[in-house]
């Protein structure tokens, strides 16, 4: 039996987990759950969003499966999940956006997975408040020592990328299309207009690219990418991205295949991985048995991939697309019409994935 700690989350957070705990049981997966707590509920009763134990259980087992958790908007506690990335050192982010038959979206036959680099670039959290005295006297020196002036009345953030950080994000994506059997990897960035930090990953995307030849590469400029992505996305398999980049560009593609309710994500390390859904919390349908579980679940999907329980995994997917493509057990959101009386709950729809697991 293999120990995964359940990050239950708030908002949604509890019931989706519960949903996709029961549908990854289903397939006799023989996992022991370590159930523990992160987000708003939490931090109302103990003072902090991710207790000690939380953390620890993380670093125990390895490996974990996140609901979501609430990041409040310009105030309050940074992300949790940005947090976790961090501090576990989860470089890659892995969002696969594939077309499942039933779910309503302008698009067919897609599959497509976003590689995105996770510790680095905007998102490193080394930031400067405006107005006070440390981002002063930084503003202070970068006009010292730039041709380029900042105004005084300015919040900074840094974009840091690195030789290694970029080394073994696209690294990891030929070593994910190669397992696979994927053909084509794509670096997306800006290297046209930011030099010494898109021009360096890009740089780098090259280097690494030469040691890979047996994969096809190429790269694209980001703005262009979002064109290519809408006009003609078949043309495009692996794309390996810079922070920011691939957090905006992994939404774009979960909107190609019908939306964020249907798109999972893996954070990856070398020491753990971390599996959760690209959507949020949803605070608003808290408690009423309404939210499609599916991201989740195929999240899950990706959790037991990883483990190398891939007929698990299968068996689980197949579940879910053809609850799907049935259309009958599926929630609101899921029908061609939100309105619709037959639609079931979150725990419903379980219950219907659950019965379509082959034992």
């Amino acid at each position: 039996m293999t120990d995964i700690t359940l990050v239950t989350g708030d908002g949604i957070g509890p019931e989706i987990a519960e949903a996709t705990r029961r549908c990854i049981d289903a397939t006799g997966a023989d996992i022991n759950w370590l159930i523990k707590e992160a987000g708003i509920d939490v931090m109302e009763r103990t003072g902090t969003p991710l207790p000690d134990d939380t953390l620890e259980a993380i670093r125990k087992t390895g490996t974990a499966l996140k609901a979501p958790i609430t990041t409040p908007v310009g105030t309050g506690f940074r992300s949790i999940n940005v947090h976790l990335r961090q501090t576990l050192d989860l470089y890659a982010c892995l969002r696969p956006c594939k077309s499942y038959e039933g779910v309503r979206s302008r698009y067919s036959d897609i599959d497509l997975v976003v590689v995105r680099e996770n510790t680095e670039d905007c998102y490193a959290g080394v930031e400067f408040q405006r107005g006070k005295d440390d981002t002063d006297e930084l503003i202070s020196w970068v006009n010292k020592h730039s041709e380029k002036q900042v105004r005084g009345n300015s919040g900074i953030t840094i974009k840091p990328i690195s030789v290694e950080g970029s080394e073994r994000i696209v690294q990891f994506a030929f070593d994910y299309a190669r397992k696979l059997g994927r053909k084509k990897v794509t670096s997306v960035h800006k290297a046209n207009i930011m030099k010494f930090t898109d021009g360096l990953w890009l740089d780098v995307s090259r280097e690494v690219a030469k040691k890979n030849s047996d994969i096809e590469f190429e790269d694209r400029i980001v703005d262009n990418m979002c064109m290519q992505l809408i006009q003609k996305p078949e043309l495009y398999d692996v794309l390996v991205l810079p922070n920011l980049y691939g957090d905006i560009i992994s939404d774009l593609c979960a909107g190609l295949v019908g939306g964020l309710g249907v798109a999972p994500g893996g954070n990856i390390g070398e020491k753990g991985a971390i599996f959760e859904a690209t959507h949020g919390s949803a605070p608003k349908y808290k408690g009423q048995n309404k939210v499609n579980p599916t991201a989740l679940i195929l999240s899950g999907v990706l959790m037991l991939r990883h483990m190398g329980k891939k007929a698990e995994a299968d068996n689980l997917e197949n579940a879910v697309a053809a609850v799907i493509a049935e259309g009958k057990s599926v929630t609101y959101d899921m029908k061609p019409d939100r309105d619709d009386p037959t639609a079931v709950g979150t725990s419903q729809m379980a219950d219907a994935i659950i019965e379509k697991i082959k034992t």
